[in-house]
């Protein structure tokens, strides 16, 4: 029998998941998996594994939006392909897709290259903004994590690149650079 299995996501853990979870329980859904994480990668999104993992033939995974599902191109159209390779479906609420139909498999195309087009502007807006702020000398980008200063007095009184990286817990590949820039000056 075909079950309905949902899957709810927001970026941050102060964000609320009671409006996605509602509309999926109200479409019907057996199961919500639920997550807390950034859309912008696949990696570290276990719920959503866990989600693809019970698909089973002629099921649907369901979300209320797309962009509840992923932000990537790459990755929603690797999602779509491995749920179709389930035999599976999948159904986005709010922008009526359902890929068990041709036209449902036609337009998610189309918003998945939305979605990438969203991200893609967002990050050009953030980087501006970046840009704006750094030349007025409000944002200086973060704080060095590494001791350049405390890298070179170590190799200056003869340790080792690998026994610094050691001390400090950074990587020798760290040690090599840090010595390679302060040569040329």
């Amino acid at each position: 029998m075909a079950r309905r299995i949902g899957y709810a996501r927001v970026s941050t853990d102060d964000q609320d998941l009671a409006i996605q979870n509602a509309a999926l329980e109200k479409d019907g859904c057996a199961i919500v998996f639920e997550e807390k994480r950034s859309g912008t990668k696949r990696d570290g999104r276990d719920q959503l594994q866990l989600a693809m993992k019970v698909l089973t033939r002629g099921d649907s995974l369901v979300v209320t939006r797309l962009d509840r599902l992923g932000r990537s191109l790459r990755d929603l159209a690797n999602i779509a392909h491995e749920i179709e390779a389930l035999g599976a479906n999948l159904r986005v609420l709010e922008q009526s897709v359902d890929t068990a139909t041709s036209a449902g498999r036609a337009f998610f195309g189309m918003l998945a290259v939305f979605a990438q087009f969203e991200t893609d502007v967002r990050r050009e807006r953030q980087a501006e903004g970046i840009a704006k702020a750094r030349k007025a000398g409000v944002y200086t980008g973060a704080k060095p994590r590494i001791d350049r200063e405390r890298v070179l007095a170590l190799v200056a009184t003869g340790v080792g690149p690998a026994a610094a990286a050691r001390a400090l817990g950074i990587s020798r590949m760290s040690i090599y650079r840090i010595i390679g820039e302060h040569t040329k000056v």
